[in-house]
């Protein structure tokens, strides 16, 4: 269990992004192109925001996607590879930084909404974050986030907050060690929320077409206005 950390986070993604841009790419992954790809565009495009932050943006699908609809989006991601894949794509700004360097000073502005989609995976790197969140947002902002279901990944272990062991079962092939992840229940992940002054205005837990169990739940905290 030692492992299980996240640095370790950081270091499983870095020996695994070309099989991982190779999945995203070309749609390899069931659930996001059945339902979460769409499901986080939605949620985005519901609160008609002009600017966003993509925190874990990855090789940066979602800076692209914003951006060709009109909403000016920044993607920023902790593994320089995937920024190179980012920035050889194009469509979109994109800086390598962890979720410790993000500061509205860093930018020159704050953000219309702060967006994660399925990249709070850690602990302290994670709560972390939320001490820093309401600062990058401007006034009525929002904090979208995009994760793992707390029930539907729960699987057969105790419905508790810890470390679990990560998996690529149903992204392909290519793939070295699988990252860690910290598990939250759904009362933690409202915890952090609240506790850091973003009031929860939805949660959304859209269904896989076939199995109706929930493929995500998506949190929406907004900051005052």
């Amino acid at each position: 269990m030692h492992d299980l950390s996240d640095k370790k986070i950081i270091d499983c993604w870095k020996n695994n992004v070309q099989p991982w841009v190779t999945a995203v790419r070309s749609g390899a992954i069931e659930s996001r192109v059945l339902v979460t790809n769409q499901t986080i565009i939605d949620a985005i495009c519901s609160r008609q925001p002009a600017t966003i932050l993509d925190v874990g943006c990855g090789e940066g699908w979602l800076v692209r996607e914003l951006n060709r609809v009109g909403i000016h989006c920044v993607g920023v991601d902790v593994v320089p590879e995937l920024i190179e894949q980012a920035r050889y794509a194009g469509g979109g700004i994109f800086h390598c930084l962890s979720m410790t360097e993000l500061s509205a000073e860093y930018f020159g502005q704050k953000f219309d909404a702060v967006v994660c989609n399925f990249s709070l995976l850690g602990k302290a790197s994670v709560e972390d974050f939320f001490t820093k969140a309401l600062t990058l947002l401007n006034a009525g902002g929002a904090l979208i986030v995009q994760t793992i279901h707390p029930v539907s990944g729960c699987g057969e272990r105790p419905y508790a907050d810890g470390w679990r062991e990560g998996s690529w079962s149903g992204c392909g092939e290519g793939f070295s060690a699988p990252a860690p992840w910290y598990f939250r229940t759904l009362e933690n992940w409202r915890h952090l929320f609240i506790a850091h002054d973003l009031r929860l205005v939805a949660t959304l837990e859209p269904l896989h077409p076939t199995t109706k169990i929930p493929a995500s739940i998506v949190f929406v905290g907004e900051a005052a206005p």
